[in-house]
Formats: C-alpha cells, sequence, structure tokens
C-alpha cells in the first residue's frame, strides 16, 4: 500500500509542522530537528495514550524527505486560544476546563518520563552564557532544595495546545512531557502565557489554584528555575523579561 500524499498546511511552530496525511495528520519537526526527537515525541504519546486522557492517537513514526515525523489521528476545533480570542466572553469557562485538564494529566504517575528538574538543571546549564556564572551557581544550588515529584506533567500546557471545545478537547504536543510536580508545570504554563499575555497567565494561575487547593507560593517558587531554563529554548524576544524574573528571586510573586 502506497503511503498517503502529503496534504496541506493546518498548524505550525517552532519546531514542527502539522500537515494532513491521508485521514489522518503528520507532524513533521523541522529538517534540522534530530531523529530522536520524533521517537521521543512518538513514545511519550504512546504512553499518554495508554493513560486514556485527552490525547490524538499515534500511528507511527515516518520519515517524509529529510524530515522526521509522527502520524496521528486528527484533532478537530479550534485552540483554546483562538476560541477566547475571538469570544471572550467564553475565557472564564475555558480556563476552568484548562485547568481541569491539566489536573487530570497531573493525576497519573509518570515513571516512564524523564524527570522534570533534571531537565531544568540542564536548561540551566545550558544558559550559562547568558545567565553568567554567579547566577547558574545560585540556581542550580536552590533547584536542589525543591521537591522532585513523580506526577505526570505536560511540560508545554497553554491554550494553543488544547484543541476542541471543552468536554471534547485534546491536548497536543507531548514533546516535553516529564515527570516531576504538579505546581512546577502549572509555573511553566504561566511562563509560558506571560510571554504573550501576563494578565491571563496570572488568571490561569488562580483557576488552577482554585481547582487543586495549591497556593500561589507552590506555585511561583518554581518562577525563577522556569525562567532560567526558558533561556535556553532560543527566545531572543523574552530574554529581558525571564533575566528580570530570574534576579527577583524565589520569593517574588507576580
Amino acid at each position: 500500500m502506497s503511503a498517503p500524499v502529503l496534504g496541506r498546511l493546518v498548524g505550525a511552530g517552532k519546531e514542527a509542522e502539522v500537515f494532513e496525511y491521508g485521514t489522518n495528520v503528520v507532524k513533521l519537526y523541522k529538517p534540522t530537528a534530530p531523529k530522536r526527537s520524533a521517537f521521543r515525541e512518538a513514545a511519550a504519546l504512546a504512553l499518554v495514550e495508554s493513560l486514556e486522557l485527552p490525547t490524538p492517537a499515534i500511528f507511527g513514526v515516518v520519515q517524509i524527505d529529510a524530515r522526521w515525523g509522527i502520524v496521528m489521528a486528527r484533532a478537530d476545533g479550534p485552540s483554546f486560544a483562538d476560541t477566547v480570542a475571538r469570544q471572550p466572553a467564553l475565557l472564564p469557562a475555558y480556563l476552568r476546563e484548562m485547568a481541569s485538564l491539566h489536573v487530570r494529566i497531573h493525576g497519573h504517575l509518570a515513571t516512564h518520563f524523564a524527570s522534570l528538574t533534571a531537565r531544568l538543571a540542564a536548561n540551566i546549564r545550558r544558559a550559562e552564557t547568558v545567565l553568567g556564572d554567579t547566577r547558574q551557581r545560585r540556581l542550580l544550588d536552590g533547584l536542589t532544595a525543591l521537591p522532585e515529584g513523580r506526577q505526570l506533567c505536560h511540560g508545554d500546557f497553554h491554550p494553543f495546545n488544547i484543541l476542541g471545545p471543552p468536554g471534547g478537547a485534546l491536548v497536543i504536543d507531548w514533546l516535553d512531557a516529564c515527570s516531576g510536580t504538579p505546581a512546577a508545570d502549572v509555573c511553566r504554563s504561566y511562563v509560558l502565557m506571560s510571554s504573550l499575555d501576563i494578565d491571563l497567565a496570572a488568571v490561569y494561575v488562580a483557576a488552577y489554584a482554585e481547582v487543586t487547593a495549591t497556593t500561589r507560593h507552590e506555585i511561583f517558587r518554581w518562577l525563577p528555575f522556569i525562567a532560567a531554563a526558558r533561556l535556553a529554548e532560543g527566545v531572543p524576544d523574552e530574554v529581558d523579561a525571564l533575566l528580570e524574573i530570574v534576579d527577583r528571586g524565589e520569593g517574588f510573586m507576580p
């Protein structure tokens, strides 16, 4: 049987593009991305799918020209971000649903996933040029005092990665899934969302805290470490804001 023909582009991000692929879709990483990225995300999706979490079914890894990709079921519907941009009155309901989905993810142990704190430490080391030696050592020492955690964390949880309506939404982009403390995963969402809308990011943290009784302190104590690790991700437009967070230290709460 011949492979499906690559169809129209249906989504694009910094690391990959999503195309129609027969009745499914294929997420193709950029040509510069390593082969392991596709296999790592495919493995993560297979594990998440086995937990019966709301995510597209995974069908395999393919190579198309010089690019590696993942074939998966199509997730129909606009993202939460696109929906609330068009209908702002829906924002409270969508944030509550987003928090509920996040809690559902955190309800599972992440036995086969890499450590979130180990990933943070690795990225903080990679960001040494921006951070400088003194900041880097302070951050790495402080990170050792934070709880390791064993819960499933998405690692890239924000409104653009949730597709469809409340009650039928699917969570996509699991490349950064890891094992850690839910509060750290929520703090990561705050950092990602605040680069676009800092007020919305703060409201999301409040929505999650309300659903779980997690305190703002538990979430924001991770802030300098999450911000510092973000510096290793090639985000030049965010450097000044991230360094300001880092320099405010652990006691800072937005």
